[in-house]
């Protein structure tokens, strides 16, 4: 039994490092046809294209920011995740932008919905936000990132502008982000998170939706897609 084992898990370890492989070879594309445009029209390209990632196509990123957003009634802590997630997401973004770490879609996916609905469960479970939320959060957004690299890998990146136009779709990602949060912080936090149980009457409602969504693309991703 213990080689039989052993074989399999050779097998399986040799299967993920050939679908890691396969990916990394067609990991960055180059878009041409930005290389010889002016950088400011490449600034604008990018950083329109990092804020419409998330603002209106980007609705699993929408629902992330919307569950970091419920548990806490604090701007302050709420940015502190929103930077955790900037900072994560911009680190393997570039990275596989780079060819440096490369993952297929196949795993990305299915834990960013996982994330989701994380935060979703926790949302409903703890009365208080935890300090490692902010771990949490890092850990998650570094898949996150990887899913932003993947979609962006459609578009492709000039070559001689690499920094610019990972530094102008990230701007753009965040700006996304934070008119997420002004605007759940302004349609439900400020004039809501002082009603009376605000948690069973405002964060159980949405944190449940939330869940059941993020349920359903963790099954559909992992075995309809």
């Amino acid at each position: 039994m213990q080689p039989l084992k052993y074989n399999r898990l050779v097998s399986f370890a040799g299967l993920i490092l050939f679908l890691f492989q396969a990916n990394k070879a067609a990991a960055h594309t180059i878009n041409y046809a930005l290389e010889k445009a002016p950088v400011q029209h490449v600034v604008a390209f990018y950083l329109k294209l990092g804020y419409t990632h998330i603002l209106p196509e980007g609705f699993d990123h929408i629902l992330f920011v919307i569950g970091l957003c419920l548990l806490s009634r604090k701007m302050s802590v709420i940015l502190w995740q929103a930077t955790a997630f900037t900072v994560a997401h911009s680190i393997t973004l570039a990275l596989s932008m780079q060819n440096i770490i490369v993952a297929p879609s196949a795993v990305v996916e299915p834990i960013i919905a996982l994330s989701i609905l994380f935060v979703a469960v926790e949302n409903i479970l703890i009365e208080k936000l935890k300090p490692w939320r902010i771990a949490l959060v890092c850990m998650f957004c570094l898949v996150h990132g990887m899913g932003f690299a993947s979609s962006l890998n459609e578009i492709g990146l000039p070559r001689n502008k690499f920094l610019t136009s990972i530094l102008s779709f990230n701007i753009g990602v965040e700006l996304g982000q934070i008119t997420v949060i002004l605007l759940v912080f302004g349609l439900v936090v400020f004039p809501l998170g002082k009603i009376p149980k605000y948690k069973t009457r405002v964060v159980y409602p949405l944190s449940t939706i939330i869940a059941v969504i993020a349920a359903y693309w963790t099954v559909e991703r992992v075995f309809f897609v």
